[in-house]
């Protein structure tokens, strides 16, 4: 099996930087959002990306994902102690990535988030890392207010070059013809899933799919960055060689390290 990919961000009409980045190839796709207000955030999102578009097929384990996101976690802290001024700098991570052994493995910290849509039944993949959600876990804020409270953009869990840093992958089952759509916040926090699912629905072409959902989010008022990667599991080989599509802050800050690696590789 192998990933047909559409990637789409938009730095929005309200902001001046695009913190958001992206990436997909045969095998994997993410989405990484720097986080709101702290320095630096489109940096900490690109050297994630960088690090991840590195790793050329099919994923050995969960283990060797959560290692590759030990080394981009360190990257982001590496950069802090070469430059004090970038203290606080983080970013969210989702992503998915196929197996050697058939299975697919998710990757998620923060609020950025990964829907699958299956035999037509659409279903939410991630828990957000948020402030919010924890209300909503405790009872305190209703499932259905949790998208419009006012704290909502506050997040508990980010990559920020610290050892103590959730980092989470975990194993699940795949089928051909499964839909993911991993996307930022600058989506899920202004369009509602049901909409999100219809488009995923209605649309065959990955590509449409994503700069359908992302145009949704715009027309709806976002006033973050705004990134959709659809994601369609196919039959057939994947190309090894293929050259990773990238977006946002990937493709603005990373094109010659990665267009070097790509060459050297």
């Amino acid at each position: 099996m192998r990933i047909s990919a559409g990637v789409c961000s938009d730095v929005g009409a309200h902001r001046a930087v695009n913190q958001d980045a992206a990436f997909s190839t045969p095998f994997a796709a993410a989405v990484a959002d720097g986080v709101g207000g702290g320095p630096s955030g489109d940096l900490a999102a690109a050297a994630i990306i960088h690090r991840l578009i590195t790793m050329r097929g099919a994923l050995p384990s969960a283990e060797n994902l959560l290692e590759r996101l030990r080394a981009a976690n360190w990257d982001i802290g590496a950069h802090v102690r070469r430059d004090a001024a970038l203290a606080g700098m983080a970013s969210t991570l989702t992503g998915v990535w196929l197996t050697v052994s058939g299975s697919l493995v998710l990757a998620h910290t923060g609020d950025s988030r990964a829907y699958l849509l299956r035999d037509g039944e659409f279903t939410r993949q991630t828990r957000d890392d948020s402030y919010v959600q924890a209300l909503v876990d405790r009872g305190l804020v209703r499932p259905e207010d949790a998208w419009t409270h006012p704290r909502r953009n506050i997040i508990t869990a980010s990559f920020g070059g610290n050892d103590d840093d959730t980092i989470r992958a975990e194993t699940r089952d795949v089928l051909a013809g499964d839909r993911w759509l991993l996307c930022s916040d600058g989506v899920s926090d202004y369009v509602p899933e049901e909409a999100i699912g219809a488009i995923l629905g209605g649309m065959s072409d990955p590509a449409a799919a994503a700069h359908a959902t992302v145009d949704l989010a715009l027309t709806a008022g976002s006033r973050d960055n705004v990134t959709t990667v659809v994601c369609d599991v196919v039959d057939g080989m994947p190309d090894v060689d293929a050259v990773p599509v990238i977006a946002g802050a990937a493709a603005l800050r990373w094109t010659e390290v990665i267009e070097a690696g790509l060459a050297t590789a």
